[in-house]
């Protein structure tokens, strides 16, 4: 992914300056900055990506001393957990022992089935529980544990309409918690439906990018950039159509600033979304 977005940042050209300034800004004394302007771990992540994707510096040391403060991860929620995984395997991964420990307390929130939900205790894991769940242990160094276990608790998630869900039972798929299972299953070298590939280019907007699931009013960059990447792993090329359709809808999105917009109704620039936008980009580039 960051190598993909890195690709995206060079098809920018003379305006990748402003996006370097943008995303340098959202980073205060080694902590990314949520949408509030106040230090987050989860937005971290985003900011470290979009700056190594710009080539931007890192205040390694500053990003340090901020992770420092978390030590191994007590009392943190689930996401925020694998937030503090990545950002360790962001700057070169970390101690085995705080690596041990991160991990000890991501089990925690391991469902019965055998995937990862937010809520200790849960009966069934989500799409995008197992994909945080994964990602901290590659971005640790660790092999997943039970890995078998988690694929097979993907099937609880399947949809009658050829897709994935974040829970069991329902009706019509979503867009991201496919992406998220395309992805997995990519990962972990498991066999992939060809159908899946089809269904997410089932999810592209007239006036392009990818709806977060059937029938939602607008497109997302969200969506569209999980959609673009899943269907890499899935090796389904873009009709070039969509290609331009999608480099359209993302320039409606990018701002002089240096950031982009999650969607058209979004007021708001963050450093989350502008990763994302690079990430898409280099999918389209």
């Amino acid at each position: 992914m960051l190598q993909l977005a890195r690709r995206g940042a060079l098809s920018l050209g003379e305006v990748l300056p402003r996006v370097r300034a943008f995303t340098e800004s959202r980073l205060m004394q080694g902590a990314g900055l949520d949408r509030d302007s106040r230090p987050d771990l989860y937005y971290t992540i985003f900011a470290i990506a979009a700056l190594q994707a710009v080539d931007a510096p890192l205040p390694a040391a500053q990003i340090r001393s901020y992770l420092a403060g978390f030590g191994d991860g007590a009392g943190l929620d689930f996401v925020h957990l694998g937030a503090l995984a990545r950002c360790h395997g962001a700057l070169g991964g970390a101690p085995p022992a705080l690596a041990e420990a991160i991990l000890a307390r991501l089990e925690a929130f391991r469902s019965a089935d055998g995937g990862y939900e937010g809520e200790p205790g849960s009966a069934h894991g989500s799409a995008y529980g197992c994909f945080v769940a994964l990602g901290a242990y590659q971005d640790l160094g660790v092999p997943l544990r039970g890995a078998l276990r988690m694929v097979q608790s993907l099937k609880f998630l399947e949809t009658p309409d050829g897709a994935w869900g974040n829970a069991p039972g329902l009706p019509l798929g979503s867009t991201n918690a496919t992406a998220a299972a395309v992805t997995l299953l990519h990962q972990l070298e498991m066999p992939l439906h060809p159908g899946a590939a089809q269904w997410l280019l089932d999810q592209l907007h007239p006036a392009g990018g990818f709806l977060a699931m059937p029938r939602a009013p607008i497109p997302d960059l969200l969506s569209t950039a999980t959609t673009l990447h899943a269907l890499a792993c899935l090796e389904q090329a873009l009709p070039p159509r969509a290609k331009e359709a999608c480099l359209d809808f993302l320039d409606t999105l990018w701002t002089a600033e240096g950031g982009f917009h999650g969607h058209w109704a979004d007021n708001h620039l963050d450093v989350e979304y502008t990763f994302y936008g690079l990430l898409a980009l280099g999918h389209l580039s």
